[in-house]
């Protein structure tokens, strides 16, 4: 293969294997949390990544960009921690699909995308921080059910993330994939293959209030703020402008199109992007475009390998997965809680904002995230808002 060819495939190679692996285990976290069954979620899981990788493909050949696509993590941590409510899991699929409507209404109507752009920061970043904080404390209580499984996991991904931080998650699952082959073999539990093939499972959507509310506008909220704007910023930090409307478009349609299998939003990738568009895609800036294409293709060959990775996750104990999915958001966590702390003058709003969303509150069968938002805007306005001046006395 040609040097400067070789350097965006092979680039494009490490994004997809990086991303997956990075965050399989937070998206089937938060699939089962919402009532999803293990063919459901390997469903889910299936979906998102042939339709982000197909959109990746789409976008960069049309825009010759490395415009990187992804299954929206920080929205599968909002599910694994939501509050219950009516109809289930078509309920939720109900509320993927509103979800990716609303993806779509952002990119059609530009009025919409100013007014999330409205939202302030510090809030948005706190809400994502409670969000992610029953899964950022999963490992550490794991260490008090399962410490001699969850201890090696623990040190894989320290001295990971001290060695090669790039590859400290997907260190991390390797770890955790041979804890799970150990623990299976020692209590001579045999998994069942059968499920291991490739296959979707469709779920007829239901729609209620408390499921739109509870899990639709704070998951497009989460992506929007915590996805596609980092996106747009990470392709601009690499000189590429962003094709806003039609990735609205793409992700928007691809998540309604996910939904009735399975799966809960796609976005722009954020992390993941600077890998398709930095120096590690080659000197040549005109045909980085590559790298995403790369990256696209093999997201399809990955595709067929998560029925196989949640037969043998279901055979694991409980709250290993879970552990690897709040270690993989570790880092997220630490970035919300900074961006959302960073603002003297909005610290209240944000720390209520933050403590309403870890919370766990429920109210009218609507999850703590909602209320999140609603709390951190009435604080701001009461305390926050800039006080009138005083007239002078002449």
């Amino acid at each position: 293969m040609h040097t400067p060819l070789r350097e965006p495939v092979l680039a494009g190679v490490v994004t997809a294997l990086v991303g997956f692996t990075s965050s399989f285990a937070v998206v089937l976290a938060g699939l089962r949390a919402t009532g999803a069954s293990e063919q459901q979620a390997a469903s889910g899981l299936l979906a998102l990544t042939v339709i982000f990788g197909l959109g990746m493909i789409l976008l960069s050949t049309r825009y010759r960009i490395p415009v990187t696509l992804a299954w929206s993590t920080p929205g599968a941590a909002l599910l694994a921690g939501a509050a219950s409510y009516d109809g289930g899991w078509p309920a939720a699929v109900g509320a993927f699909l509103v979800t990716g409507l609303l993806i779509v209404a952002t990119g059609a109507v530009p009025a919409l995308g100013r007014l999330i752009g409205r939202i302030p920061t510090a809030l948005a970043q706190a809400m994502l921080a409670g969000v992610l904080l029953p899964l950022c404390l999963a490992p550490f209580r794991a260490l008090g059910t399962i410490p001699l499984l969850v201890l090696p996991v623990l040190a894989i991904w320290l001295v990971g993330t001290r060695f090669a931080p790039r590859w400290a998650v997907p260190l991390t699952l390797a770890g955790a994939l041979l804890v799970i082959a150990g623990y299976l073999t020692v209590n001579r539990i045999a998994l069942d293959w059968s499920a291991a093939a490739p296959a979707v499972e469709l779920t007829v959507p239901e729609f209620s209030l408390q499921a739109v509310a509870g899990l639709a506008l704070p998951l497009y909220i989460v992506t929007m703020a915590s996805q596609n704007v980092p996106g747009v910023a990470v392709l601009k930090s690499f000189g590429y402008p962003t094709p806003w409307r039609a990735s609205m478009l793409v992700t928007g349609i691809g998540t309604a199109a996910a939904a009735p299998f399975g799966g809960h939003a796609i976005n722009l990738a954020a992390l993941s992007a600077a890998l398709s568009a930095g120096e590690t895609a080659g000197a040549d800036r005109g045909r980085r475009w590559i790298a995403a294409v790369s990256a696209g293709c093999c997201y399809l060959i990955l595709a067929g390998a998560s029925a196989a990775l949640v037969t043998v996750v279901t055979g694991a104990p409980p709250g290993l997965i879970e552990a690897v999915a709040g270690l993989a958001l570790m880092g997220t966590m630490a970035s919300a809680l900074s961006a959302a702390l960073s603002d003297v003058g909005q610290r209240m709003s944000a720390v209520v904002t933050f403590l309403v969303a870890a919370s766990g509150l429920s109210l009218a069968g609507i999850g703590g995230a909602f209320w999140a938002l609603i709390a951190g805007l009435l604080v701001r306005w009461v305390l926050e808002r800039p006080k009138p001046a005083l007239s002078q006395r002449s």
